[in-house]
């Protein structure tokens, strides 16, 4: 299991099925400090450890071998991988985005970018079902991979359930102004900060948008806060600063806790995510459950996501992006239908939902009857599955 959106879909996968199906049996194969982060799982589920890393040749020989041994029906590999998955059962792959197969991504060589691509379709020919992430994903997987459509199913992603505890109390905005010293109006991104992420742009809207705010005498303390990977893996970001002008007004605040974060969403004046590319993009949901305005790209994934919740604008035009940052801001008309949208676009994803199309795969893939773990089978006749 790794980090960042993985994480949180493998987290709340297994949990979601672990309310849904008490008869199969469940095997998790990862680092026991990220199964741990699961929590309390039934009796059905297990757990063995996987110590090396599984996107390496030596942490897929271990995974193999523990899958030989425990004789299973089915693996669910919930990201993508590049190794090809010559395992002893049928297996199923979340595909969370291809963005590592776009040209431009990265600095792999031509020769090595080409394997790459082989070596990962040969992965998702291999699959038994592919679930894509959203149906812009799915469209990519297709035209990129040459998969059929029929092999692929959209299973969304939804929220972590830790976003739903409500607004944020007057003691959670205490908190905010004692251990942050964020006391004043913000702008907030949270995310992670790379090239396709599009932060330079939201930096230099911001700076636009302080220029003219100024000239109209509104929102005088007005800050960006930028919640993500640590500033100093990040130089332009802080040279984009310094040519704004707004050194005083950008905050970097590096990782923040999901606990905390719920405070960030909940108190920020607008959710900025003008990404160039995302394969669902979770987010814009998960400030929306605020009823946090949210300002989201009109590319890739994100206006199947957001529906008619956000405002969207062109990425890669910063004055747009301003213009559009200005008018939700001091529009209180647009501040109001947008937030009674928020609330009900985040009801639309659910992890119940996309675990029972997930657990319906499975057991189609397994061979068992639709239907058949409603009634206890005999011991040892549920399918094995594992999550890898």
């Amino acid at each position: 299991m790794t980090e960042f959106g993985v994480g949180t879909y493998t987290r709340n996968v297994v949990r979601a099925l672990s309310r849904l199906d008490h008869d199969s049996e469940y095997v998790l194969i990862g680092s026991p400090q990220k199964v741990a982060e699961i929590g309390p799982l039934p009796p059905n589920f297990q757990t063995v450890p996987l110590l090396e890393p599984d996107t390496t040749a030596k942490g897929y020989l271990q995974c193999r071998a523990i899958l030989q041994h425990l004789d299973c029906d089915l693996v669910h590999i919930p990201h993508l991988f590049g190794i090809p998955r010559a395992l002893p059962c049928p297996y199923v792959v979340t595909v969370h985005d291809v963005l590592e197969h776009m040209s431009s991504t990265n600095g792999r060589s031509g020769m090595r970018r080409l394997l790459h691509f082989q070596l990962t379709r040969r992965v998702l020919k291999g699959a038994a079902r592919i679930f894509a992430v959203s149906k812009f994903t799915k469209g990519e997987v297709e035209k990129l991979f040459g998969i059929a459509p029929e092999h692929i199913e959209v299973v969304y992603n939804a929220i972590d359930e830790r976003f739903l505890h409500g607004h944020a109390t007057e003691a959670d905005r205490q908190l905010l102004a004692e251990r942050y010293q964020v006391n004043y109006p913000f702008l907030l991104y949270a995310g992670r900060i790379s090239p396709h992420k599009n932060v330079v742009r939201i930096i230099e809207a911001f700076s636009a948008l302080k220029a003219e705010l100024d000239k109209e005498g509104k929102y005088p303390g007005l800050k960006l806060v930028v919640i993500g990977d640590e500033l100093s893996k990040h130089p332009d970001l802080r040279r984009t600063v310094i040519r704004g002008g707004v050194q005083n007004d950008v905050r970097f605040l590096g990782f923040i806790p999901i606990d905390i974060l719920r405070i960030f969403y909940d108190a920020a004046k607008i959710f900025v995510f003008p990404s160039l590319y995302e394969g669902f993009g979770l987010p814009p949901l998960e400030a929306m459950a605020h009823g946090t305005p949210v300002l989201a790209s009109n590319t890739s994934s994100l206006p199947e996501v957001v529906g008619n919740a956000a405002v969207l604008v062109n990425p890669e035009n910063v004055f747009e992006i301003m213009r559009a940052l200005h008018r939700v801001l001091t529009d209180q008309n647009l501040r109001e239908k947008l937030k009674h949208r928020c609330y009900e676009q985040a009801q639309k994803f659910s992890w119940e939902v996309s675990a029972r199309q997930i657990l319906a795969a499975y057991t189609e893939v397994a061979g068992q009857p639709e239907g058949s773990s409603r009634s206890r089978p005999e011991p040892d006749a549920s399918p094995r599955a594992v999550n890898s």
